[in-house]
């Protein structure tokens, strides 16, 4: 009877097995190559990127600058058995390599020898499997389009080394992103007739916090009803929960047609913007360094130590801005002309927490408030900050560890 069982308990684990074993797609080193068109007279060729898989995958392409290259996100491919020199055609190229990414994300780099653009991307199942076939053409440098391309990148990242399977999101310790509707309570915020900023705002941050949460973030809320929050206290809610990033939710108000579409600020107290002036005039001012209550204290004194621990963080909020304008302008949502910009908002004063601002868009443009009843609008704002923070997050930990060495 022992053995039946055991026989019966293997019949039954085979498939599952199986089924695990398979849940990664595979690349197939026999039918991935990089192939040139036309014949070598020491010039950029047209080239054709194929990749054999073992099923389809969700995929994105798109390019970067310094050096120019081709980044192919794929989901959930194990690039662990085959190494970038055994690809045929990979002399092609300056450089290929390969790396998880993100969780469940795998990155390909194809270095390229000049600008390219993109002439199709394709993914096709046949007999032989699964191809996904990437054509380039070569372009004149004022028409390389990259993404974002204000981005900072790491460019030597990842190495072309054998890697390990992708790690399931829920092997690593999730990102913690502060959420903060802004106003609340006896501070409406804007007014646009019976429009109150705080409730939209309120309403926002939730399909957000939906968003982020499905994306694998663990999420903060500042508030999750009607009442008025301190400046201070937000900060120190984003704070003492360990937050990573610290996202403030807004819709503002300024005399029509001074502003519409999204921006997203970042802090600075010398910034210049005559309608940045106005809307900071919104907002107390905020008096903590690292849970530190400096009210107290000189305000030169309290300045340079917020200055110093800034050091490290306002590039990172900038880094974040810049991943974020990418994303909103790949989805195609209508920014403010300048679209990053800086401001002395209390909110962002934080020197320890990555901070920006995002103002959804002008309850005072009729198009902005629009958008911010649209629910279609809503949510696809929501999933392009989702991305956003994933991209921001995968930099900014690559960076950490160079950092550290």
């Amino acid at each position: 009877m022992r053995w039946i069982w055991l026989v019966l308990c293997l019949a039954l684990a085979a498939p599952l097995a199986a089924q695990e074993r398979h849940a990664v797609a595979q690349l197939d080193p026999a039918r991935t190559a990089i192939v040139a068109e036309g014949r070598d007279r020491g010039h950029p060729r047209p080239l054709l990127l194929t990749l054999g898989l073992s099923r389809t995958v969700p995929y994105r392409v798109y390019f970067l600058d310094g050096p120019p290259r081709l980044i192919l996100d794929l989901h959930e491919v194990d690039f662990a058995q085959t190494r970038p020199e055994a690809i045929a055609g990979h002399a092609l190229v300056p450089d290929l390599r390969w790396g998880r990414s993100r969780p469940g994300w795998s990155r390909l780099i194809l270095e390229l020898a000049g600008p390219y653009g993109l002439k199709s991307a394709v993914q096709r199942a046949g007999p032989g499997g699964v191809e996904l076939r990437v054509a380039l053409m070569p372009v004149k440098p004022a028409e390389f389009v990259t993404r974002g391309q204000a981005v900072p990148v790491l460019r030597d990242l990842p190495q072309a080394v054998i890697e390990d399977p992708p790690v399931a999101p829920a092997e690593r310790h999730p990102l913690r992103i502060a959420i903060d509707p802004g106003h609340g309570g006896h501070d409406p915020g804007a007014e646009v007739g019976a429009i109150r900023e705080a409730a939209v705002m309120l309403g926002y941050a939730r399909e957000l916090s939906d968003v982020l949460t499905a994306a694998g973030f663990e999420v903060i809320e500042t508030r999750t009803d009607d009442s008025f929050i301190g400046l201070e206290q937000r900060m120190t809610i984003a704070r003492t929960q360990g937050a990573d990033l610290f996202l403030s939710l807004h819709a503002d108000a300024l005399p029509a047609g001074e502003a519409a579409g999204m921006s997203i600020y970042t802090w600075d107290q010398n910034a210049d913007d005559r309608a940045a002036r106005q809307l900071a005039l919104r907002h107390d001012r905020a008096d903590l360094v690292a849970g530190l209550d400096l009210t107290e204290s000189d305000d030169q004194i309290a300045g340079v130590l917020m200055d110093l621990a800034r050091q490290k963080t306002q590039p990172r909020s900038e880094s974040f801005a810049k991943f974020l304008v990418a994303e909103l302008n790949e989805a195609g949502i209508a920014l403010h002309r300048r679209p990053i910009r800086g401001a002395a908002f209390a909110v962002l004063k934080s020197p320890d927490i990555p901070s920006v601002l995002i103002e959804l868009g002008f309850l005072t443009d009729a198009v902005d408030r629009g958008n911010l009843f649209n629910p279609e609008w809503r949510s696809h704002s929501a999933q392009s900050i989702a991305r956003a923070v994933a991209e921001w997050a995968q930099e900014d930990a690559a960076r950490a560890r160079l950092s550290r060495r």
